[in-house]
């Protein structure tokens, strides 16, 4: 179930109306529980059982931990949650991807190799590293295990930000679960409205950018060079307008059934520095990964090249659970090593100049992202670089998305971003709102298009 296609709108208007009419909290929890199991069912119901199996070792897990004194239980615990949670992702998303690197080995060696076909389950990378993130709290003292099971089961399995986050932590979301909300108008229009605009992102832009991202990806050497270099932005358009988009619908969406979520997206294209740039783009995984991860690898704490090291390990990493490609891999690298060489440099350079190279840089990243493999992406580079002939194509729905994205950016740097926000006590927010409803039904392209983050 996709939160474009209408079975969605039909699953949460009858969620949000069930939840809003029981005034008991366990209720409305468990109410939220089963469409919860029932949303992720929609797409395969067989892999339910991992959701299970990562919430019931977790919850046993931090219980226990949190009741032990001593220190080596409570370790040994910790690396329970850690290899089991870690072995189902490496298991479904790693297998296939190191067998297919090995295969060559294999070959020369004259054993046979073949990969185990397994099925990506949606949504595994983003409840992970959720469900990590409370055994770890519990072990760092830093959070109290909750009692309830169905609380934690709902942390694990909420529908809004189940399948592509935002990776929302327990200590944000768990003390949330343990009370009852009030009903409250102007939040509820409030998620309306981010829902909307998170609609139109995802169908009205990230689609039509990625209508010119697919051809011109499927086969960039026929392409003039300005050709490939419009498309290489069109995709930057394309994952931001899709991701963010859908952080605002689920953001949206949690806001409406009473809750809070943390932000995930902002402006990341202002950046002027590439710390700048992870500080606004997914900026849940970001702090996730700092805190679980540079900062227990030492941080900055053990000296310049240890900081430099632990910089390229985490954005390797954060590459590698981003896609199990070595595309992905060396596109965490070139992060990494932008994040070194920024603070090895001391040089006061001017801010256009800075905003100039992070755009570069975050560009030349979104080649590899987007490129299926080496070869599509040395392509790229090469017909951009050279500016080969080729055909010239320049879709007008395609610039004209490129041309929101940058007046979006700029207009947000202004007293226009206010306004951007749709207040309820506004006269022109409703003709807005009644606008985006009817450009999404009359403009949408036909059939419609996966997240991009659902691959991840």
């Amino acid at each position: 179930m996709i939160f474009t296609q209408a079975e969605f709108l039909i699953f949460f208007l009858v969620v949000l109306a069930a939840v809003w009419s029981t005034k008991n909290r366990i209720t409305r929890n468990v109410i939220l529980l089963v469409a919860s199991y029932y949303f992720y069912a929609y797409w395969d119901y067989r892999f339910c059982g991992l959701l299970i199996l990562s919430t019931a070792v977790d919850f046993i897990v931090a219980k226990w931990m949190y009741r032990s004194e001593n220190d080596a239980v409570r370790k040994s615990l910790l690396a329970t949650s850690v290899i089991v949670n870690l072995g189902v992702l490496a298991y479904f998303k790693y297998a296939d991807f190191f067998i297919e690197s090995a295969r060559q080995i294999f070959d020369n060696a004259g054993l046979g190799s073949g990969s185990l076909g397994l099925i990506l389950p949606v949504g595994i990378s983003f409840y992970t590293f959720q469900t990590l993130s409370y055994t770890i709290d519990v072990y760092r003292q830093k959070l109290a295990p909750t009692n309830s099971i169905i609380d934690f089961a709902l942390y694990v399995a909420f529908f809004p930000q189940l399948v592509a986050g935002p990776i929302v932590r327990a200590r944000e979301l768990l003390p949330q679960l343990s009370a009852m909300p009030g009903f409250s108008r102007r939040r509820c229009y409030g998620g309306f409205q981010q829902m909307l605009r998170g609609a139109v992102k995802k169908v009205l832009l990230a689609d039509r950018l990625g209508e010119m991202v697919d051809v011109v990806f499927a086969g960039p050497e026929i392409y003039h060079g300005a050709t490939v270099a419009i498309a290489v932005v069109a995709y930057a358009g394309q994952i931001y307008y899709d991701f963010s988009g859908y952080s605002d619908i689920a953001i949206g969406a949690a806001k409406m059934l009473g809750y809070r979520f943390p932000v995930n997206f902002r402006h990341p294209y202002l950046a002027t520095s590439m710390a700048d740039f992870w500080h606004r783009w997914h900026m849940t995984l970001s702090r996730w990964l700092r805190d679980y991860l540079y900062i227990p690898l030492g941080g900055s704490r053990a000296g310049t090249w240890a900081t430099y090291r632990n910089l390229m390990i985490t954005m390797t990493l954060g590459g590698l659970w981003h896609g199990a490609a070595w595309t992905f891999v060396l596109w965490g690298m070139l992060h990494g090593m932008a994040l070194a060489i920024e603070r090895a440099t001391v040089i006061r350079l001017p801010k256009l100049f800075r905003w100039l190279c992070v755009l570069t840089i975050v560009l030349t990243g979104w080649v590899l992202f987007r490129s299926p493999d080496f070869a599509t992406a040395m392509s790229v580079y090469r017909q951009v670089l050279t500016m080969a002939d080729g055909i010239l194509w320049l879709p007008p729905l395609a610039i004209a998305a490129i041309g929101c994205l940058a007046m979006e950016h700029l207009a947000w740097r202004t007293r226009l971003r206010r306004a951007m926000r749709l207040p309820a006590d506004r006269w022109y927010s409703p003709i807005a709102i009644a606008i985006m409803i009817w450009c999404l039904i009359l403009y949408a392209p036909q059939g419609f298009r996966p997240f991009v983050y659902f691959q991840f």
